[in-house]
């Protein structure tokens, strides 16, 4: 009961203390989910079933390349660290993932959102190869450029490869068919680039993380991984790894 009422303030985005009378009270399924984020059980819990979703997938348990993007939101009056991204012309943080070719989800931080990615995107590669050490690869958007790629291969050893829009890759070999389109008036899906952006639109069927509404960005993280963990769980119900006896 008390991860169904987790999971409850997580779909709906209602507060705590509106958690309905058929759970148990607000007070105590609070208590049980700050103590799980301190102890990072919820984390180690999002760790197995991503290990276990990727065997029923046919993939080995550690990934080798992922792909990392990030998402600005507005924060609410509850407090904490907070920036402006001027880019996107949000007052907030930035939710910054990496995520396996499936679209799981390897690490998440939560940063100001006034932190360029090539900055943000250190916080969430650092270290990185201690917990995936056959990761190699690593695909990101042109907001990674410049001194970023140095700093992954050096300190990391991660191939960082930068996928560019469709329009300035074709510009270099057909600019005369390229020259009067308006790339912000095209469509067109990015090689490996929608894999993160599909993990962004499955976060945001979680009203609870359709705004920053926490005072503090552990717990924004600790909300991720609860997503995941809902999404992975309803995955391995619907297909069982073919390898566990029915």
């Amino acid at each position: 009961m008390l991860v169904n009422a987790m999971l409850y303030v997580l779909q709906t985005g209602c507060a705590w203390r509106l958690l309905p009378l058929n759970f148990p009270s607000w007070g105590t399924v609070y208590a049980q989910y700050r103590k799980w984020r301190i102890r990072g059980v919820l984390k180690d819990v999002h760790d197995v079933l991503r290990e276990r979703v990727r065997k029923a997938a046919g993939r080995e348990a550690q990934p080798t390349a992922g792909i990392i993007d990030s998402q600005s939101a507005k924060t609410t009056e509850a407090g904490g660290i907070r920036g402006f991204d001027g880019a996107k012309k949000v007052n907030g943080r930035k939710r910054h993932i990496l995520v396996d070719t499936l679209g799981l989800i390897l690490r998440v931080v939560v940063h100001p959102a006034d932190l360029q990615d090539r900055e943000g995107g250190k916080l969430v590669l650092d270290g990185v190869k201690k917990q995936y050490p056959t990761l190699e690869k690593v695909w990101a958007d042109q907001g990674y450029t410049g001194g970023f790629l140095r700093w992954a291969k050096d300190s990391s050893n991660l191939l960082v490869e930068v996928v560019y829009p469709w329009w300035r890759q074709a510009k270099r070999y057909t600019p005369d068919l390229v020259e009067d389109v308006d790339p912000r008036k095209t469509f067109h899906v990015l090689p490996r680039r929608w894999v993160v952006e599909r993990t962004f639109a499955w976060l945001g069927k979680c009203r609870r993380l359709s705004k920053d509404y926490e005072a503090l960005p552990e717990t924004t993280e600790t909300l991720v991984y609860l997503a995941m963990i809902r999404l992975m769980l309803r995955r391995l119900g619907r297909d069982p790894p073919s390898h566990q006896a029915t």
